[in-house]
């Protein structure tokens, strides 16, 4: 590394998702000053910020770890990882935490670690809310001291500030709680006094590994970002970086195509110009990033919406498959009213959704598709304020989708349960209540950061 480029080594889009050690050792060969990798987001729902669980498996996590730790270790560079545990949880930063811990034993790997943790305190919140510090993003309305308090864990999403903090302060491995996706490849960079706009760029087109390519199952991208602009090159010698497949990037998970906001301010890539360098590579220029007035801090909250059954059967009955919408009505009409006959409950004790796989279920009636499907899944999710009314609730259903005939059948249908039983117990349920900021004049206040240096191990 020198004094006017830095090398980001991206492996793979989420840790845990898996990547060849020749990609890795091939980042390292084109001079890598950092590894940097996401550990998580929202994507996958509030399950994971409610319950404080990961979706990827420890092993699946570990084996990531492993060979970027080694790599890490030989080459004398760092290891940022954020949103640890999907959610960023406290819980999420400890479990990976641990994971590195034992790694580093098992491999004998002198590296100094920094654990940086996100979970708010509701108190402290709320007397942010009562000082006129937080403010709601679009859709969200204001916020009101209920909904905190309601709320089962919350976490507040960093900027690349406690991140370069910890590597200042000699990290050799940073495990970050909840931080924005680009954060974790524009801190080492940032830390170098690299410019903003080119930085926080390369840093959204790399957050997902070889997304920006033209094959994004191939694994990571290497930037060279310098204070010009930057340059992106798969890790896999056999797969391209286009101006369109690194462009496009830019389209992903934002609001605008030209601005993306970070707690720090915005960045702007309005007058960016993407050029191919040659077949693989691509280098882009024009990229600005405008300080914010406000240094803003995005809260994430999920709370318990209640708990679920599901029941999950297939229809091929080409009869009741030609008039799907009317069985659908017909099933929620009958299991409503037979809930009400056997158990007593009506509006707002229960809810229960009817989703149609094959036919509407995702794109609803936005669905451009015409005619019959050859076979439709219909799941049932019931949800009501204990497992044991979902589950019953669930269980009324249980001969309606079985057997319902449309109205004008003379005969009874036989549909096909996936599973036995056929009522399947989620547990509890959650909800994302929270799309508000709080306004802060250190961007590294709200977050604790602990290092374990490497001589204490």
């Amino acid at each position: 590394m020198n004094d006017t480029e830095v090398r980001v080594l991206v492996p793979t889009g989420m840790i845990g998702a898996g990547f060849t050690e020749e990609s890795v050792e091939r980042g390292l060969a084109l001079g890598a000053d950092v590894i940097a990798v996401d550990g998580g987001s929202t994507d996958s729902g509030p399950h994971y910020l409610g319950s404080g669980t990961p979706k990827t498996s420890a092993a699946a996590v570990a084996r990531d770890m492993r060979v970027l730790l080694r790599a890490a270790a030989r080459a004398g560079i760092p290891v940022v990882v954020g949103s640890c545990g999907t959610s960023g949880a406290d819980s999420g930063v400890d479990w990976l935490a641990g994971i590195t811990t034992g790694i580093l034993a098992d491999d004998d790997l002198p590296l100094t670690v920094a654990t940086i943790h996100s979970d708010q305190d509701p108190a402290y919140l709320k007397e942010r809310l009562a000082e006129g510090a937080v403010h709601p993003l679009p859709p969200h309305g204001p916020l009101d001291a209920t909904t905190i308090d309601g709320c089962v864990r919350i976490v507040a999403m960093m900027g690349h500030e406690p991140i370069e903090a910890a590597l200042r302060a000699g990290a050799d491995v940073v495990l970050a709680g909840r931080a924005t996706d680009t954060a974790v490849a524009a801190a080492f960079p940032l830390m170098k006094g690299l410019p903003a706009g080119p930085v926080w760029h390369a840093a959204k087109i790399v957050e997902c590994g070889g997304q920006c390519t033209t094959n994004p199952r191939s694994g990571g991208v290497l930037a060279t970002v310098d204070r010009t602009g930057f340059t992106i090159e798969p890790l896999d010698p056999a797969v391209s970086c286009t101006p369109t497949s690194v462009a496009a990037h830019m389209l992903y998970e934002t609001a605008d195509p030209f601005r993306m906001r970070e707690p720090a301010g915005t960045l702007d890539v309005t007058h960016a110009v993407y050029e191919a360098v040659d077949d693989r590579v691509v280098r882009v220029e024009g990229s600005v990033f405008e300080p914010a007035e406000q240094h803003t801090i995005k809260l994430e909250g999920a709370r318990i919406s209640g708990y679920e059954t599901m029941s999950f059967t297939g229809i091929r009955d080409p009869h009741i498959l030609a008039n799907i919408e009317e069985w659908a009505a017909l099933l929620a009409k009958l299991l409503t009213d037979r809930v009400h006959q056997t158990l007593g409950l009506g509006d707002g004790d229960y809810d229960f959704d009817v989703r149609l796989y094959g036919h509407n279920a995702i794109l609803g009636a936005l669905d451009p598709a015409t005619g019959p499907a050859r076979e439709v899944g219909v799941m049932l999710l019931v949800r009501a304020a204990d497992q044991a009314t979902a589950t019953a609730v669930a269980k009324i259903a249980n001969p309606l989708m079985l057997h319902l005939p449309t109205p004008d059948m003379p005969y009874l249908p036989s549909l096909a349960f996936a599973t036995s039983p056929a009522e399947t117990e989620r547990g509890a349920v959650y909800e994302f209540v929270l799309n508000h900021v709080v306004d802060t004049a250190d961007p590294s206040a709200m977050f604790r950061t602990e290092i374990r240096r490497a001589h204490d191990a």
